[in-house]
Order: structure tokens, then C-alpha cells, then sequence
């Protein structure tokens, strides 16, 4: 009966899952400018014709190693060169982290419920569902860190089967090493030890079934990496093991998010709707009102510390970087809720944070309307706002009338409802915000309005969005002249002499650039040009700057 119930939830896990994070996947454009960065990248590689190097703006490009590439690439072979096909597979990696999760919490809870649950919140909290609709590494990265743990605690908990859970595991972590880089090694390694040294069980380790499994690592990993050593020699170790590791540990990429706290606050924003819940089992583990002494809670708190210290050290702090911790939260935050469940003294708790909860989102249709009154001009589709308040209030509602009726496991599947309906409310609220987001539309305004037969100027936002969606060369403008992180194959426009020079050789230059930049531009050009300014879509402002010499001549 238990295992009929375990493939239940699996299919509801998998068709919830698959319902959130791939319908509508084609309704918003590729934005600006990281998802736009990975598409065309593939999509470079298919010019190419390969399948071994990243290409960006026509030159190899190891910001990132293969594996998202390939991802990409056969995406696009299969669906065509578009949003959904680009989106594809960070959903089908979302679905399956999902499952795996579920797989994870009943090994070690040995508690369907409590696996469920976590599952549930994993799958409904904000950042998981951002990072399963766009094109980012992290979805992959995660999921494939997770899987790898999943075989070593699967290895650890059931010996015979050690030879199958240790090489399953040291594969997923040869993919994440082909996703990421050498942290697809590090966070497991470091984890799996300090777990071991605390279990004084560090012996598990040395045995014939780890030297098979560093052989099915190295086989994993090697052949790409000897490859692109091969072909491109200092070029490549420059670039990906200099200035895209090592320099990321020693320089902050974002300077203003290199602080303590960065990371904390966005580890509870990211857990949205579930915050005040993590926050409560992060507490009770570590009063010890959760049993610590289970093998699985110490496996669960090394997998948390090993990601936050490495990425909390590390000077470059990204958003998406401490996504590796949502997985372990989310078990622990699962059974927190099914052990006060079923906690006659502690069941206070949850009714506060729903009530906590329900009232906040009571709060925010109820500001919302309000704002929309004041600032009605920024309201595309006023049904969006009307739908998104009603949803909310009526959700609010079922949840206090879950609480009073002490209907709990209604009400926590209800929270996990918060994220999809606002996700939802987006696109009705305001029709038009997807060109401040994207490069699409203004692209398309320039290749349907304009002779473009030379070299497009763009300020950094929106060179790689415009590369992509026109295919035409570009440059970057950019008059503080501060060059990307990783280096970009481009011309860079970034004081007033060399875009003067660049203007002077073209007899029409168009541009695609912010509003600060027309303003340098028509200081600049001075009276040799005309600029014209043809039209503003979203925050892209699209111009044609004629030089009049060239014309007379």
C-alpha cells in the first residue's frame, strides 16, 4: 500500500511540476541579457557546426563549460531556435530535482509525508520556480548536486548497493563539474567528509567502490577539458580556470553584494511563501527539538554548511550561486512541518505562521489595488489587477477558514498556491513590460524599418539581446568603460574619440541604447552627424545616426 502511495505522489509531483514550470513557457520573450547569453551561445554552435566549443559573437567563449551548451544545442535541433525550446530543459531539470528530492526524503526520513512535503515547498518556493522558467546554469548545476548526493546517502544507507550509488554519484557530479566548474567536485566532497568525520565513518570512504567511482569522475569530466586544452591551450585556462574561478574567489564581480548578509536575505526571500517556516526549522534544529541524532539531519546540515561557506567566501556574490542550498532547507523545513504536525504542543506554531501568512497575503492585493488607483498610468490591463486581488483574497480566505476549522494540511498546501498565482497575475497586470526586459521588439523594429548592413551600437544591457534576435554585428557603448567580467570578442566604444572614429566610418550607424547614451551621443557627434531618435520601446531607445560627409561625397 505504501509504495502504491509513493508512485501516487511521484505523479502528482510530476505533473504539478511539469504544469508550473513548462506551460507558457513561449509567452515572454528571451531577456536580457543572461538567458539571451546561454541561447546564443547554442545557437552559435549550431552555425558552428559543433558540439565541443562555445561560441559567442563568432569567437570560442568559456565563461561556462559545455554541458548547458549541449543542453541548449539539442533543444533547438529538436524545437527550432525560440523561447520554449531555450526554456525546455531547465524545466525538465526542475521536474526531475523535484523527484529526486521526493526519492531523497524517504530515504532519509523514511516518511512519505514528510518527503512529500518537502517536495511541495521545494517546487513552490519563488527562486525554484524563477530558475525552472529561464535560462540559467543553476537549475542544472543543483539538480545534478543533489542527484549526487542522493546516490551517496542511497550508497550509505544501503551497502550493497554501494558500488551503484557511489559511481551514480560521482557521474552527477562529473556533469556538474561540465555544468559549473570544479564546485561540481568541491561542494560534495566537502560535505560527504565533514558528514563522515562527524559519523566517525570517514573508512567508508576507503574502499575499491570510491577508486571506481574517481575513475568514472575523471572519465566524466577529462575528455572535454583535455580537449579544449588541446585546441585553444592558455586561451582557455585563462579564461575559464583564472578569470572565471579563481578570479570570482578574489574579486567581487558586484561589489555592492559582497557582504554578509547578502546571502542570508536572499536565501529567505528565495523561499517565498515558505520563509517563516525554514526559519523555524533552521531554530529547532539547532535547539535540538528535531532529533540531530539522525544520521540524515547531521547529512542535511554539512550539505547546507558546505554550500553557504564556499559561496559566502567567495568575494563575487551572485543571486543564483547559493541556489544549491534551497534542496536541503526545503527537507528540513518538510519535516519540521509533519513532525509539529503531529505535535500536539508545538501545533501552535503553525497556526501563527499561517495566520502570519494569510494575512500578508491579504495585504498585498489590498495595496496593490490601492497603488494601482495612484498610479494608473503604469497599469496596462486593470482585469490583472481585479484577477490577482481576487485570487489572493479568496486564497486568504480558505486558508483562515482552514485554520479555523483546524484543517492544517489544507492550509500548508494552500501556501504552496502564493508564488504560481502572482507568477500568473504578471503578464494580465501589465501587458507591456516584457520590452523593458527584453531586446526582441526593438530588435524586430530595426530589421523591419532599417537597411542594417553594418555595425549596430548597444549599451551593455542590450548588445547580446541584440545579437541574438538580429544576427547583425555589434558593438558595445558603454562611456564608463567598464568591460564585462568575462572578456566578450567586441568592439568597445568608451570614450569620445574611438565612438567618433567609429560613427566616422560607417555612412549610417544605427544604435539600440539606454537614454543616458543618446544624450552622449549627440554631445559627441557634434554637427559631422545627424541623430535621429525613431523610436522608444520599453527602456531601449532606437537611433540612426547619419554621418553628412560621407553622404555629400
Amino acid at each position: 500500500m505504501s509504495k502504491n502511495k509513493s508512485v501516487k505522489d511521484i505523479l502528482v509531483l510530476i505533473v504539478v511540476s511539469s504544469l508550473l514550470f513548462l506551460l507558457g513557457n513561449n509567452i515572454i520573450s528571451l531577456t536580457n541579457d543572461n538567458e539571451v547569453f546561454y541561447a546564443q551561445t547554442a545557437k552559435e554552435m549550431i552555425q558552428q557546426n559543433t558540439w565541443s566549443t562555445p561560441y559567442l559573437f563568432g569567437q570560442p567563449q568559456f565563461e561556462k563549460p559545455i554541458f548547458t551548451y549541449w543542453l541548449l544545442k539539442l533543444s533547438f535541433v529538436i524545437f527550432g531556435v525560440n523561447a520554449f525550446a531555450a526554456r525546455f530543459f531547465p524545466a525538465i531539470f526542475g521536474i526531475l530535482g523535484v523527484v529526486a528530492l521526493y526519492f531523497l526524503g524517504l530515504l532519509g526520513f523514511k516518511d512519505r509525508l514528510k518527503a512529500f512535503l518537502s517536495s511541495i515547498i521545494l517546487m513552490s518556493c519563488g527562486m525554484y520556480i524563477g530558475l525552472a522558467k529561464s535560462v540559467f546554469t543553476d537549475m542544472f548545476f543543483s539538480v545534478l548536486i543533489m542527484m549526487s548526493f542522493l546516490f551517496f546517502f542511497y550508497a550509505y544507507v544501503n551497502q550493497k548497493k554501494k558500488l551503484f550509488g557511489l559511481l551514480s554519484s560521482a557521474i552527477c557530479m562529473g556533469f556538474a563539474v561540465l555544468t559549473k566548474g570544479p564546485l561540481g567536485v568541491l561542494i560534495p566532497f566537502l560535505a560527504v567528509v565533514a558528514f563522515l568525520l562527524i559519523k566517525k565513518d570517514i573508512r567508508f570512504l576507503f574502499c575499491k567502490e570510491t577508486i571506481w567511482s574517481l575513475l568514472v569522475l575523471l572519465l566524466t569530466i577529462a575528455p572535454w577539458y583535455i580537449l579544449m586544452i588541446q585546441k585553444y591551450g592558455n586561451t582557455f585556462i585563462n579564461e575559464f580556470i583564472l578569470n572565471d574561478n579563481l578570479r570570482r574567489v578574489t574579486e567581487a564581480q558586484h561589489g555592492e553584494h559582497d557582504t554578509w548578509y547578502y546571502y542570508p536575505s536572499l536565501i529567505v526571500s528565495g523561499m517565498l511563501p515558505w520563509s517563516l517556516f525554514a526559519l523555524g526549522a533552521l531554530i529547532f534544529l539547532c535547539k535540538g527539538l528535531m532529533r540531530k541524532e539522525n544520521s540524515f539531519y547531521v547529512f542535511l546540515v554539512c550539505w547546507i554548511g558546505s554550500v553557504f561557506l564556499i559561496f559566502q567566501a567567495a568575494h563575487s556574490k551572485v543571486a543564483n550561486y547559493i541556489f544549491p542550498i534551497f534542496p536541503p532547507i526545503a527537507l528540513l523545513t518538510g519535516g519540521f512541518i509533519r513532525d509539529i504536525l503531529s505535535n500536539n504542543r508545538y501545533k501552535i506554531i503553525l497556526y501563527v505562521v499561517l495566520s502570519v501568512i494569510s494575512f500578508f497575503v491579504l495585504a498585498v492585493p489590498i495595496a496593490l489595488f490601492f497603488s494601482s488607483q495612484k498610479y494608473a498610468s503604469y497599469i496596462e490591463n486593470r482585469a490583472g489587477v481585479y484577477f490577482l486581488v481576487a485570487a489572493f483574497l479568496l486564497l486568504a480566505g480558505a486558508i483562515l477558514f482552514c485554520i479555523y476549522r483546524k484543517k492544517l494540511f489544507p492550509a500548508i498546501y494552500m501556501v504552496g498556491a502564493i508564488v504560481p498565482i502572482f507568477l500568473l497575475s504578471l503578464p494580465l497586470i501589465h501587458n507591456n513590460f516584457e520590452p523593458y526586459i527584453s531586446s526582441k521588439y526593438a530588435s524586430e523594429y530595426l530589421l523591419s524599418n532599417s537597411n542594417i548592413n553594418n555595425t549596430i551600437i548597444c549599451s551593455k544591457t542590450f548588445v547580446r539581446g541584440v545579437k541574438y534576435y538580429t544576427d547583425c554585428d555589434v558593438a558595445v557603448l558603454d562611456m564608463s568603460g567598464k568591460q564585462f567580467f568575462s572578456p566578450h570578442p567586441l568592439t568597445f566604444l568608451s570614450s569620445d574619440e574611438v565612438l567618433r572614429e567609429f560613427l566616422a566610418k560607417q555612412v549610417i550607424t544605427y544604435g539600440v541604447v539606454g537614454k543616458s547614451s543618446v544624450e552622449d551621443i549627440k554631445r559627441i557627434a557634434g554637427s559631422d552627424f545627424k541623430v535621429t531618435l525613431l523610436k522608444i520601446i520599453g527602456n531601449e531607445y532606437i537611433i540612426k545616426v547619419e554621418h553628412l560627409e560621407a553622404q555629400a561625397d
